[in-house]
Parts: C-alpha cells; sequence; structure tokens
C-alpha cells in the first residue's frame, strides 16, 4: 500500500513565534518590540513572514493599528506552548553542562502560598538549599496564562472550567466556600441575600460561586470586587454585603465573619506544562505538596466552632 504523504509543514522559527506572543501581551506595537529587543520594523517583518508561511492573515487593520484576530488564536495557543516547552528545554541543557539543580519557579494562589503549603514551602527550602525557588503569587487566570508561556514552571492553582490540552493538572485539595453575611443580616432565604462583594468577574473561582448562588436561588447583585479575600472580609464588616469565602480565609481573622450556610467548594490542582523537561526538583516538589493518600483529594480545614 502506497503511503500517503502527510502536509508539508512550515518553516516556523521561535522568534517569529516570540514575536507574536509579545504583541499578544503587549499594549503597544512599539512595547512589544522593546520587549524582544528589535525594532517596530524588525517586528513588522518578522510577523508579516509568519502569515507568510501560515497561509493565513493574523492581525486586523483598526485605522492605524493592527489587532490580533479571534481565528488567530490557535496560532498564539500554539506560539505561548512552543515557547514554554523550548524555554524548559534550554534551562535543562543549562543544567546539564552546569551540572546544577537551577531554579524552581512557582505560582501559587494566596491560599495556597500562606494557608495551605506554607510548611511544605518551607520543609523544600529547608531540604533543597541548592534549588533556587521562585515563588510567585496571584490569581488562578494569570498564573495558568504566565505558565502556558513559560514564565512558571508549576502553578497551585483553581482548577480552571475549560481543559488545557497543553496543560496538565492534579488535584491537590478542596475548599468549603460558605455564605458569610454582614453584621445584623438576617440570614433569610437565597432570595434575600445580597448585595455582594465577591471575586472579580473572569476569575475561577468567581464562576464557581455564582453558578452556585444561581442554582440556590440568589440574585448575585454585585457592588465591589477584590482579589484578595481580607479586602473582601473587611468589606462585609464594614456592611456593604455579603460574601462568599473559603472558610480558611474567612475565619482566621479577629472576629471571624458570620457564616450563614454552606454554598459549595473549590478545588485546587498542581498545574505544569505537558510534555515539559522537568528538572527532577520540581517532581519532589510535587509529589512534597500532593495530598497525603494516594489518588484522593485532601479537604481544607473545615469551620471552626
Amino acid at each position: 500500500m502506497q503511503q500517503v504523504p502527510g502536509p508539508v509543514l512550515p518553516d516556523l522559527s521561535i522568534r517569529q513565534l516570540e514575536y507574536l506572543v509579545a504583541v499578544a501581551d503587549t499594549t503597544t506595537w512599539a512595547a512589544a518590540a522593546e520587549s524582544v529587543g528589535v525594532s517596530p520594523s524588525a517586528l513588522s517583518q518578522g510577523l508579516a513572514e509568519l502569515e507568510r508561511r501560515l497561509g493565513i492573515e493574523l492581525f486586523d487593520r483598526v485605522g492605524r493599528r493592527r489587532v490580533l484576530r479571534d481565528a488567530a488564536r490557535p496560532v498564539l495557543a500554539h506560539a505561548r506552548q512552543v515557547l514554554g516547552l523550548t524555554g524548559d528545554l534550554v534551562r535543562w541543557a543549562d543544567r546539564e553542562r552546569s551540572g546544577l539543580a537551577g531554579r524552581v519557579r512557582v505560582g501559587m494562589i494566596d491560599a495556597a502560598a500562606t494557608i495551605h503549603h506554607v510548611d511544605q514551602l518551607r520543609r523544600f527550602r529547608r531540604e533543597r538549599p541548592d534549588v533556587d525557588l521562585h515563588l510567585t503569587v496571584a490569581p488562578s487566570g494569570e498564573l495558568l496564562e504566565q505558565l502556558a508561556a513559560g514564565r512558571i514552571d508549576l502553578a497551585i492553582a483553581v482548577q480552571p472550567g475549560d481543559a488545557d490540552p497543553a496543560i496538565a493538572t492534579q488535584p491537590m485539595l478542596s475548599e468549603e466556600l460558605w455564605v458569610y453575611a454582614p453584621p445584623g443580616a438576617e440570614p433569610g432565604s437565597p432570595d434575600s441575600w445580597g448585595p455582594w462583594v465577591l471575586f472579580p468577574e473572569g476569575s475561577h473561582t468567581r464562576a464557581v460561586i455564582a453558578e452556585e448562588l444561581v442554582a440556590v436561588g440568589a440574585h448575585v447583585d454585585v457592588i465591589a470586587e477584590s482579589h484578595q479575600p481580607d479586602v473582601l472580609a473587611e468589606m462585609v464588616q464594614l456592611g456593604l454585603g455579603w460574601t462568599v469565602l473559603p472558610v480558611t480565609q474567612a475565619e482566621r481573622n479577629d472576629p471571624p465573619l458570620r457564616p450563614v450556610r454552606a454554598l459549595t467548594e473549590r478545588t485546587l490542582v498542581a498545574a505544569w506544562r505537558r510534555g515539559s523537561v522537568r528538572p527532577p526538583a520540581l517532581d519532589e516538589l510535587i509529589d512534597l505538596l500532593s495530598p497525603g493518600q494516594a489518588g484522593g483529594v485532601s479537604p481544607a480545614s473545615t469551620r471552626r466552632n
């Protein structure tokens, strides 16, 4: 049987893909050019060559500006993945040449970094002083973007609603999310709750909360937003509105917020680039952060009485 030849792959360069990501991640063409160390004209020429080799247009013209087309998003996702994996390979080669353990770049949401995994991070630093552990604390969406772009090696984040085939995940723990009322408010039925102070729209935790509030019959009238649980808790104490927070963050202050009822839970996952060349130290850290029982998800601390 005659073998049917596959498609001829275009000769794309890492540099061209880097240009595309730079344009997507900066506000102006000049800033994108500066971020990759070339002139704006060189950036334009490189992206024009990328379009030519792909055979598709990646940008629309809006006045004098060029805006990435929605149809080009798969190209951008591919570029981020290639740059991330290439960076992993380069760092692996550096470690092989130098014989050093190198750097492990970890991103965590605030609850993971300041509550759930404090002891494990301290233990890792104590047991692996040869590893340069670099920690970034940010919201889940931002961490997963940094992970895909190759700027961090591991993310501990809220499980995203949409799976990314380029990202592998492992459940770490589940956190209870409770409804909290401001001082003097009557618990009542869900349709009497609110107004709300919540995590910002677009965050993974906000999506989980909003869906469940609607399911129980609450009106989701949001009057203030913040990524910081302490800020949301303070807004509730000031009587600005109701909120939904992880128990471990809502009730650690004195006085703690007044709980109304359990609403739902969120799952925190470890996420890394699928197919990446990982340093052994990163695997050690993932094992250290993993739940104690094999294949299980450890529950976060429950409400205190």
